[in-house]
């Protein structure tokens, strides 16, 4: 592609970007087929381009590049395409950040496991949040450091050769024999690498480091750079960024009634990594020699259990154990036990758990539970043992002040974090943010090291949304319930054989106010695989009729929070993909907002009751 292509390429696209594009944290998920991802959005752009066809409506029928921005989506595609077609590379081997140093961990990471030397060079300064002592001490990776006068002045290495650059020429990108990785830094837009095709069997792995510990270039930082490829201004920078920043602090504090330091990472993920990487520092300063073990559910969100497994896989004195909470498993009891085992054994203990559980949507016994957490335990040598710190997943109640100096935790260290892209933002952006009780508070220092060595920090536009979107939240947290409760008294009302998953009207009254369902429909059959097969595809018949017959307000899609509609999922094939196969819920997860058509809800629902049930 030429200079001359591109520039008509990225003008057109630029004029013609669709609005969901740009404000949406999800794209035409009533098109989007998992298995296709990325490549069915380019195989469509591509064809769009060569057919001189990019309109605003062409471009919004494409299916979306994945189903959600944190893995990717519409914009970071389009640019990496454009990207890799200008350096005549094949698109997976472009892959754009939002972090800076993120890219570069990614290589480090699979280099770990592979055994492989790994030399960074750079020509100018490396970014100040890349801190090489602390990636070697904390997480393990081995590497060595080398500026140099230019690119090419690297000499061959046994081994992979990171180049790092800041000049922010997109026309100045070097792959060779010598250069493995080229990772180009652009100040407060994020990063993109560039991966040398004689090594694409690294592409997958750096996706998915994208995917679990980070999240792509925004789309407005997408939409910036593209402008800037082309020497066309850009305003859709957020103003009154150091406002919107005190502003989102206070909301956040008057909200879960903490007074600790409020953290914004760029995603849920992004914070609950600096968590796990700042209390594993905190650990091997402050408990030298003993083992940490990460105690998370086998079956809570898909990649809260991916991360701490690829966390503790890096390194050797961290272990996973199992935490089971669900069903029949009965969380209060399930942690005393582990907490025994660990205990004997005279480890650091952090617990990752979230309330209510998902999908099941369960609230342990509050006062069982804080009594355990707060035991005085004792190793097998007759020492007392470390206490546990708990790390709270509280995306599905963001309104509860657990961490109030008189909350059910305020005895126990306690961090809490929420995905943003729930109800704080209302699925505008992906950022999320975390807390401390007066316990825990001294750790946040820890936790924001390496919220700044990962560069996973919400960028000004993440913040500028939340300035806006917070101040309404649990006014809509409210409305979303009240429709949930109606919605779910319906279904027990014409299907009372279905088991519905739920808050009981007891906890409400304590402040449990959620938006999201679990659904078990009726099933038959003579043996358990015969039930298990008929409820599955029941279930995915019952999603399909809804989105089918309210396509403006029914969605496939995992999240929650959302300003309208209804969405509807199956954790087993989307939250939960990367959990154990024993350990997944076959089940219909609904999440309701506040607003939407109840009566053509129960209306759909209703029918499909009586074609398929009666």
């Amino acid at each position: 592609m030429t200079i001359e292509k591109d520039i008509e390429l990225i003008e057109k696209l630029l004029s013609n970007t669709p609005n969901d594009w740009l404000k949406l944290t999800t794209h035409r998920l009533d098109i989007y087929n998992e298995k296709l991802a990325k490549t069915e959005f380019l195989t469509g752009f591509e064809k769009l381009y060569t057919e001189n066809a990019l309109s605003k409506d062409e471009l919004n029928k494409l299916p979306t590049a994945y189903d959600y921005i944190r893995l990717g989506h519409p914009l970071s595609s389009s640019l990496e395409w454009i990207l890799a077609k200008s350096f005549g590379l094949h698109p997976n081997n472009v892959i754009s950040f939002s972090s800076k140093t993120m890219p570069v961990l990614a290589v480090l990471r699979k280099n770990l496991f592979d055994q492989m030397k790994t030399r960074i060079c750079f020509d100018k300064q490396l970014p100040e949040c890349f801190d090489e002592k602390a990636l070697k001490a904390v997480y393990g990776y081995n590497f060595e450091m080398v500026k140099v006068s230019n690119p090419e002045a690297i000499t061959e290495f046994n081994g992979s050769t990171v180049f790092i650059s800041q000049n922010e020429n997109l026309d100045n990108i070097q792959l060779s024999n010598n250069i493995d990785f080229h990772v180009a830094l652009f100040s407060d837009l994020g990063s993109i690498i560039y991966i040398n095709e004689s090594n694409s069997n690294y592409i997958s792995e750096i996706q998915h480091v994208r995917r679990r510990e980070s999240i792509a270039m925004t789309p407005i930082n997408c939409f910036a750079l593209l402008h800037k490829m082309i020497d066309k201004a850009f305003d859709g920078k957020p103003t009154k960024t150091s406002e919107n920043h005190e502003k989102v602090t206070s909301l956040v504090q008057n909200i879960t009634a903490t007074n600790s330091k409020v953290l914004v990472g760029s995603c849920g993920l992004s914070m609950q990594y600096a968590i796990m990487m700042g209390l594993i520092d905190d650990a091997v300063e402050n408990h030298k020699e003993k083992e940490i073990k990460i105690i998370v559910p086998p079956n809570c969100y898909g990649g809260t259990n991916d991360q701490a497994r690829r966390v503790t896989a890096c390194l050797k004195n961290v272990e996973i154990l199992d935490l089971h909470v669900d069903g029949d498993h009965n969380m209060v009891q399930s942690i005393d036990k582990v907490l025994n085992q660990v205990a004997k054994i005279d480890a650091v203990p952090f617990i990752i758990a979230e309330i209510p559980t998902n999908p099941r949507v369960e609230v342990p016994d509050l006062n069982e539970l804080r009594k355990v957490l707060n035991k005085k335990r004792l190793s097998q040598n007759g020492f007392q043992a470390t206490p546990p710190v708990f790390i709270l997943d509280q995306t599905f109640c963001p309104n509860v002040q657990f961490l109030s100096e008189s909350g059910i935790f305020s005895e126990i260290k306690t961090i809490a974090y929420v995905s943003g892209s729930k109800f704080p933002s209302g699925g505008k952006v992906t950022a999320g943010y975390g807390v401390a009780n007066e316990k825990a508070a001294y750790l946040m220092d820890k936790i924001e090291k390496h919220l700044v060595i990962s560069d996973n920090g919400a960028t000004d536009y993440q913040i500028a949304i939340l300035a806006e979107q917070l101040p309404s939240m649990n006014e809509r947290i409210a409305k979303a319930y009240s429709n949930t409760r109606e919605f779910v008294n319906f279904i027990e009302k014409v299907l009372p054989e279905a088991k519905i998953n739920f808050v009981s009207e007891e906890l409400t009254q304590q402040g449990f106010t959620p938006s999201v369902f679990s659904l078990d429909l009726p099933t038959k059959g003579e043996t358990h695989e015969e039930r298990e097969a008929f409820k599955r595809e029941l279930n995915q018949k019952l999603i399909d009729s809804m989105i089918s017959e309210i396509p403006n307000e029914s969605k496939y899609c995992v999240s929650y929070g959302q300003l309208k509609g209804c969405y509807w999922t199956i954790p087993a094939t989307s939250t939960q993909g990367t959990t154990k196969e024993a350990d997944k819920d076959y089940i219909a997860r609904v999440s309701v907002s506040g607003n939407l058509d109840l009566e053509k809800h129960k209306e759909v629902f209703h029918d499909f009751v009586k074609e398929e049930l009666r």
